[in-house]
């Protein structure tokens, strides 16, 4: 398999200027005062409006699972397979289409990356790829909701009960997503979410980490921090040992005064989003050479971080919206061929193989509207 090349014609890349962009950060005019009010106080590292935030995301999701915050959700990623103890030699099953950054976490363990098919219609990880991936010496499954859009969580949860290991979900664009009515960040082992400056809520960049276990919260706590208890250190002792190794991954004040203000917005941002999606959805069928991935789904709601379509003749199109100043692109792409994974590369994943020329991701975000997603549609109805 041939290593990953950059192959964008730099004709279909972004005009400046009177752009539709494909992201723009939501930072609501609160969250600028409570910033400013917080960087008055003596706390703008980790201090009160952490963990005030932590509790306040928790209850907006509905779960019952327990939140730590971290400086990003790779640091979310990254503390749930410490929390899993990896060790070399063992594998762990992760989706081929992603962000980097949820697998490689994987290789500060020196474990051996177990690629997954995608599904065609979802993108998302294969349940059916997956069970043909578990062997004996596999120690966690990865799953990712790409887009916004749950995966299939009864079968890969089935898959990880039948094999004793934790299920990890990389919900970094999932907030506000739900399956068969349990909220993501409410079924799983882990649950990591993302804060990053373009996602549904932002804290500049950030994380959350959702643990089913109450027993893990205190040593996640710890090694979020350099394995130091800073409860133990704020009583006035330093007599308290660090016996584990920690990173340095909290959230700051600043970020959380961002992320409390954010949450007061959330159900609107996520009604403007769904109903962008649903428009692109509604205006897009029918159309030949073009599919919207995830349409159409009754049993899980999607969080509307992304529309992304199947289109025929992808650079034609991209073309196209790129004369009308639209912005489109592709944001992930399978890791297997990065040169860093190349040790990992296995079968030839040909659902994988025929998504990779045909997905394109079109503009979705606060700071566009329906009607502009009805632009997008009519550049898109009128040919490519």
């Amino acid at each position: 398999m041939p290593k990953f090349v950059d192959t964008r014609d730099e004709s279909i890349l972004p005009v400046q200027g009177k752009n539709l962009v494909l992201f723009h950060p939501h930072v609501p005019e609160s969250a600028i005062a409570g910033v400013a009010d917080t960087l008055r106080t003596r706390w703008i590292g980790q201090g009160p409006k952490v963990e005030q935030f932590e509790e306040s995301f928790r209850v907006a999701l509905g779960s019952s699972h327990f939140p730590v915050a971290v400086g990003s959700c790779t640091d979310a990623i990254h503390l749930a397979y410490v929390l899993c103890n990896l060790q070399p030699g063992d594998e762990v099953i992760v989706p081929v289409f992603t962000c980097t950054a949820t697998n490689i976490p994987l290789l500060y363990h020196g474990v051996r990356i177990r690629f997954a098919d995608a599904q065609r219609e979802t993108m998302n990880i294969d349940p059916r790829h997956v069970r043909s991936l578990v062997t004996d010496r596999t120690r966690a499954i990865v799953c990712v909701h790409y887009g916004g859009l749950p995966c299939d969580m009864d079968e890969l949860t089935t898959i990880a009960t039948e094999a004793g290991v934790p299920l990890i979900e990389d919900a970094a664009q999932a907030v506000g997503a739900s399956y068969k009515g349990v909220p993501v960040g409410a079924m799983s082992d882990f649950t990591a979410f993302s804060f990053q400056a373009i996602k549904h809520i932002t804290t500049g960049d950030g994380g959350m980490l959702m643990i089913r276990d109450p027993q893990l919260v205190a040593k996640t706590k710890r090694i979020r921090w350099f394995g130091i208890d800073r409860e133990a250190k704020q009583g006035g002792t330093w007599q308290n040992d660090i016996s584990e190794v920690g990173y340095k991954y909290q959230m700051t004040d600043i970020g959380a005064a961002m992320g409390l203000a954010a949450l007061e917005t959330l159900d609107e941002v996520l009604d403007l989003r769904k109903s962008i999606l649903a428009r692109y959805i509604q205006r897009l069928q029918g159309i030949h050479g073009i599919d919207v991935v995830g349409a159409n789904f009754k049993d899980r709601v999607h969080a509307a971080w992304l529309c992304t379509v199947l289109v025929d003749r992808r650079k034609d199109l991209e073309r196209k919206l790129r004369d009308a100043a639209i912005e489109s692109g592709q944001v992930h792409f399978r890791n297997d061929r990065y040169s860093v994974f190349a040790k990992y590369r296995e079968d030839e994943l040909p659902n994988m193989n025929a998504l990779e020329e045909r997905y394109l991701v079109l503009p979705l975000h606060t700071h566009m509207s329906v009607a502009d997603a009805d632009r997008v549609c009519d550049v898109i109805q009128s040919g490519w």
